[in-house]
């Protein structure tokens, strides 16, 4: 089933998306994964996972939940912990593929009425309704992936488009 008209920009931009981030780590080594360029600043995987979990909370708010125990490390306003169990970097990429693919079922199935529910309080979204939610979370994602994209060229590595 087509992706309905009103969200058709923002499943572009996930597909895109998806395939930009995964280049962005794309032969890099466990310890290039943990690296950041400073104190402040978030490295790969955790940028990973917090796009894993924006993923994954989409999904809940289009009535297909998704979810991995590590999830919590990577939600909204979660900071690095350096004493924090996370994910290998192989199971994050793992879990973005995973959720990449549901995500793009699930803007498949979307319906104009679900997209036209109201969105959940607290959360941006342009006219109020899930399809503005979708739209948000495509441009955080967006912003993400290009965090990951200046990672990897910040480690010495080619860039991811061009």
């Amino acid at each position: 089933m087509p992706v309905p008209t009103q969200i058709a920009y923002a499943a572009y931009n996930y597909q895109l998306n998806a395939g930009l981030l995964k280049k962005s780590f794309d032969g890099l080594t466990p310890e290039e994964w943990l690296r950041r360029p400073s104190e402040s600043s978030n490295h790969l995987l955790w940028i990973v996972g917090h796009v894993v979990w924006a993923r994954g909370a989409l999904l809940g708010f289009l009535g297909s939940p998704w979810s991995t125990p590590w999830l919590p490390l990577f939600a909204r306003g979660a900071k690095l912990d350096p004493s924090a169990a996370y994910p290998t970097p192989q199971q994050a990429a793992l879990a973005l593929e995973d959720v990449s693919a549901r995500l793009t079922a699930a803007l498949e199935a979307a319906t104009e009425e679900s997209l036209s529910q109201p969105s959940p309080e607290r959360i941006p979204s342009a006219d109020g309704k899930i399809a503005g939610l979708v739209d948000f979370l495509s441009f955080h994602d967006s912003y993400h992936v290009g965090q990951a994209a200046y990672l990897r060229c910040w480690l010495g590595h080619d860039g991811v488009a061009g």
